[in-house]
């Protein structure tokens, strides 16, 4: 089974499940679906963002490291387990679920259709990047702070939505 023909449950706006469908017709349809984010924060209260690859949604900018869709039947905590071990190499760590919105946007020739599930991973456990990363970097909250402020650019779309639903004290 390729990516793109995973099964993902189909939700409504309160996140129940609807149906099921290949998360490539759900891309394609613009439907509602789940996705697992996380961010990653060590013990010194330091954020662990990843520069998206070129042929990835928000390429060239930073994004939160753990992003990925949850599989039709798994829980959300497992689809966080799994897609932080595919995208950063952790395993056996703290965290903690912050909250759910929706996020839709037109991006690489289709509509996203998101049911954020935000989760924030306690780890100062050496980060391992997948092909959808080239890089990563770790900033303070201060740091986040003044690039939101005075370079916005260098964070892709998904991370200033998280950041105005979820972390606000970091937009003042």
């Amino acid at each position: 089974m390729t990516n793109s023909d995973e099964i993902v449950d189909i939700v409504n706006e309160v996140d129940e499940v609807l149906c099921q469908v290949p998360k490539k017709e759900a891309h394609e349809k613009g439907l509602l679906h789940r996705t697992t984010i996380s961010e990653i924060i060590d013990s010194q209260g330091r954020w662990v963002m990843v520069k998206q690859s070129s042929d990835r949604q928000d390429a060239g900018q930073y994004v939160s490291p753990v992003g990925g869709h949850v599989r039709a039947g798994e829980t959300e905590d497992d689809a966080l387990k799994r897609e932080a071990m595919e995208e950063c190499g952790l395993a056996d760590f703290k965290f903690k679920f912050i909250g759910k919105r929706v996020f839709n946007r037109d991006v690489l020739n289709r509509h996203e259709n998101h049911y954020f599930i935000l989760y924030e991973i306690y780890s100062d456990k050496e980060i391992v990047i997948n092909e959808e990363s080239e890089s990563y970097k770790l900033f303070t909250e201060q740091e986040i702070k003044d690039a939101l402020k005075n370079t916005p650019e260098v964070f892709g779309a998904a991370f200033h939505f998280v950041v105005k639903m979820f972390y606000p004290r970091l937009l003042s």
